[in-house]
């Protein structure tokens, strides 16, 4: 289980401090991943190089970078991403990677042409109602085309906004509940009914 955080980029500041909040939110998800799986998942938790995403770097490059470390560590076994905000995106754009068997992007931003051919993968995005800073129109679009080649669900946290401090255990259950399924098997985990029926369907 690898979490990716979110953080845009700041005008002279590049450097990503373990202290800044969109780090720190990716904690409490680490926690109810592993309650939920009993322990049995390893939760890895990325610090991105660099801050925001541009040209010569992006997030998806330290996630791919992740991704190789972790083979090296733990041998070929399957893993899961998740990732929020910028790092939703990143998660999406890296998910193509050998190994990944699935990926949760929560409120994840997203431009409107953003693709991947996550062929194999089950994808799950989940996206507050009331989010301002990345956009749940974009979100969809961008959903509607990766639906194309993957299994991909989309469920809506009402009244669920970007930092998700309001409904986050909603995020987190979701969140938690779909690697532990995808990567342990349905059968390993109480799913919510929304859960459930995102992990049915198709």
């Amino acid at each position: 289980m690898l979490l990716v955080h979110g953080g845009a980029a700041r005008e002279g500041e590049s450097a990503v401090s373990p202290t800044q909040l969109s780090v720190l939110r990716m904690i409490p998800l680490a926690h109810r991943i592993s309650r939920t799986s009993r322990g049995r998942l390893t939760v890895v938790r990325l610090l991105n190089s660099t801050r925001g995403w541009d040209t010569s770097h992006t997030p998806a490059m330290d996630v791919r970078w992740a991704l190789g470390e972790l083979e090296n560590r733990y041998g070929a076994l399957p893993v899961a991403l998740v990732g929020h905000s910028l790092g939703g995106r990143a998660a999406l754009m890296a998910g193509d990677a050998e190994g990944v068997r699935s990926v949760v992007a929560l409120n994840p931003w997203l431009h409107a042409h953003d693709t991947n051919d996550l062929g194999g993968r089950r994808v799950l995005i989940v996206h507050g109602t009331e989010d301002r800073v990345a956009s749940i129109t974009q979100a969809r679009t961008v959903a509607d085309r990766l639906a194309r080649t993957t299994r991909l669900a989309f469920l809506e946290v009402l009244g669920g906004k970007h930092a998700m401090l309001r409904h986050g255990r909603l995020f987190e259950s979701y969140a938690a509940e779909f690697v532990t399924a995808t990567l342990l098997g349905e059968g390993e985990v109480r799913l919510s009914p929304a859960v459930a029926a995102v992990l049915n369907a198709g």
